[in-house]
């Protein structure tokens, strides 16, 4: 049933991991980069809601609810994966982007869903879990891929302006195990048709202005436990909307020593400064390399951070507010470590720390989402909550990332630090959840 997200994360870690080497290779200025990622966060505010209040209403004889947007997504997002490192400018890496995420959350947002449709109450921390297992999976291995492909003999060099032939190996390695795990999860796991077939269909038969007023009014009547959640989930996602946006050019600037060389810099005609500006961009992609794969940790962290919640929630119940506090105080521990670090293996230590917040942003939240709305509209209820996600994101890369660096200097690495400090306010929101089933 969750396999499926093995090649969505594939999808998110090389997007997450690489999109914003791209955006430098292809020329972007550090204080340019989050708002090239802009086509993210928007795309997932319009989609989401959308594909999950159309899931809700949605009943193929032969596909079932969710699996109809699993197999369009699937398609969508292994074309796009596959054509973005083959961009030749900078606005078209961006489109992409764009492209790219919308094809993500298509199949995505269906995803949370079906775990709930298909598991009791009593079983949602535990499925959320083991998707966040297999998302910790998908994390590691795709940010690897670059830094595999380049072992394996794959040139990682390339000439001024164009993406190297290691990314683009990775992203088409990418698509094709994003298409082939989505279909393993069509067809392998079915789908429970509505108890009142004939009602579900009278409902669907509702005209738009009917459903409009439905999508408000749910969104009017939004329990307070999910208000608070989402609140605790802006901040959560401000500071990981910054490490994908940012972690490239800190780290390969602050702890590599290896900045992306500026062409503009160098005369290319004289061959002296040709290979002075090879070099620097060689070095540049090497590290970009090694900051891909030190990434990855973060998704291996949360999956035996899933892992073992996963063996522990298989017999016993858990304070969900209080693991999600404590994980996401480590996680902000580990992106404020970073300012410090001089030597890069400390960094295997930061992103454990910052897999251990991921892990549990991937899954406590929604364990508790599940069990305050209605399970009628969990699809809906589940996109609503997306929204949390993506507006965060927006501001952040329409000026609150720059904004807020600033107080703090002009060096990417302080990026790093806004993030921490996002993590530590989600960590002590968790203390206006009152519930006491989550306590």
């Amino acid at each position: 049933m969750s396999f499926g997200f093995l090649g969505i994360q594939f999808g998110f870690a090389l997007q997450g991991g690489f999109m914003s080497r791209i955006f430098q290779t292809l020329g972007a200025e550090e204080s340019e980069i989050p708002l090239l990622w802009i086509a993210a966060p928007l795309t997932g505010l319009i989609v989401q809601p959308i594909i999950g209040y159309m899931s809700d209403n949605t009943w193929h004889p032969t596909l079932g609810r969710r699996k109809p947007y699993f197999l369009i997504g699937a398609i969508l997002s292994s074309v796009a994966l596959f054509f973005v490192p083959y961009s030749p400018t900078l606005w078209i890496a961006a489109g992409f982007l764009w492209i790219l995420d919308a094809s993500i959350n298509i199949s995505m947002e269906p995803f949370r869903a079906l775990v709930a449709d298909k598991l009791n109450e009593d079983q949602r921390t535990y499925g959320f879990v083991l998707q966040t297992l297999i998302i910790g999976i998908g994390t590691w291995v795709a940010s690897n891929l670059p830094w595999f492909v380049t072992k394996m003999g794959v040139s990682n060099e390339a000439i001024a302006g164009e993406i190297p032939m290691s990314i683009k190996v990775a992203f088409a390695i990418g698509a094709l195990v994003f298409f082939l795990s989505i279909l393993f999860t069509i067809l392998t796991t079915s789908e429970y048709p509505p108890e009142d077939l004939e009602a579900f269909r009278a409902k669907k038969k509702q005209n738009f202005s009917q459903n409009l007023k439905e999508f408000f009014n749910q969104f009017l009547s939004m329990p307070t436990t999910m208000k608070k959640l989402g609140l605790i989930q802006f901040f959560s996602w401000f500071a990981f909307f910054t490490m994908w946006s940012m972690a490239n050019p800190a780290i390969t600037e602050h702890i590599f020593n290896a900045p992306v060389p500026i062409e503009s810099d160098y005369d290319l005609s004289i061959p002296a400064q040709a290979n002075e500006f090879s070099a620097a961009n060689f070095r540049f992609q090497e590290a970009s390399n090694s900051t891909g794969s030190y990434m990855g940790i973060y998704g291996l962290s949360s999956m035996v951070f899933a892992l073992l919640l996963t063996l522990y929630t298989a017999t016993r119940k858990i304070s969900q507010k209080y693991v999600h506090m404590a994980s996401l105080f480590l996680g902000g521990l580990g992106f404020l470590i970073m300012f410090y670090i001089e030597d890069p293996s400390y960094l295997t230590l930061s992103f454990i720390l910052i897999g251990f917040a991921w892990g549990s942003v991937l899954s406590m939240p929604y364990a508790m989402l599940s069990g305050v709305v209605d399970e009628n509209n969990l699809g809906v209820s589940m996109g609503l909550f997306n929204m949390f996600i993506v507006l965060p994101q927006i501001i952040a890369a329409t000026g609150g990332i720059n904004f807020l660096t600033s107080f703090l200097g002009d060096q990417p690495i302080f990026a790093m630090v806004v993030a921490g400090l996002s993590l530590f306010i989600a960590a002590a929101l968790n203390f206006l959840i009152k519930d006491h089933n989550l306590s």
